[in-house]
């Protein structure tokens, strides 16, 4: 069976979370910046935040809140140390995780790292109707994420089934019936 769908363009939020990073030294989200466009998608927004659970989890409510951005794609701050509140914040959000989401990007990490993937807190769930990733701050990680799933994913396209198509229905328990 030929896919016959036509690509469906989303509006993707990149957060950056670092206590370390300026703007010009954001590796990480410039590659997810550059791999959505190169896609076909919208940058709808992007900004850099400190590692600070409470101001990470009001700007993804913020995002998630607004009906212009459908996935918000954050790097950096997912690790083990004291700093790293990325996942809470994250977490401290989410309606539903997607528990799956972590255990293939562990998977796909395997492959290039070896055991050092166990150290990556990846995570993913929604909220509102909006998709959220949180994903480790390096460069490479990010394109594991992006060209490991997140590409496929996030395309209509992909068949037997992706996060585009039921979009439409992520919140459709916040309707009246």
């Amino acid at each position: 069976m030929t896919n016959t769908r036509d690509f469906i363009p989303v509006s993707i939020a990149v957060l950056t979370v670092s206590d370390t990073r300026s703007a010009d030294e954001d590796k990480s989200g410039q590659v997810l910046v550059d791999r959505l466009t190169a896609a076909g998608h919208n940058l709808a927004d992007r900004t850099m935040l400190r590692d600070e659970r409470a101001d990470i989890a009001e700007l993804l409510r913020k995002w998630v809140a607004d009906p212009a951005i459908d996935v918000i794609l954050s790097t950096g701050g997912t690790g083990l140390t004291g700093r790293d509140v990325t996942v809470e914040a994250h977490r401290d959000v989410y309606e539903k995780e997607i528990e799956a989401f972590g255990t293939v990007f562990t998977m796909i990490s395997m492959e290039k790292i070896g055991t050092s993937a166990v150290q990556s807190r990846a995570t993913g769930g929604v909220a509102g109707g909006t998709y959220l990733f949180a994903l480790p701050g390096s460069p490479g990680a990010c394109k594991d994420a992006w060209d490991g799933i997140l590409l496929k994913q996030l395309d209509y396209r992909h068949l037997p089934c992706n996060f585009v198509e039921i979009m439409p229905r992520l919140d459709e328990h916040q309707r009246r019936k």
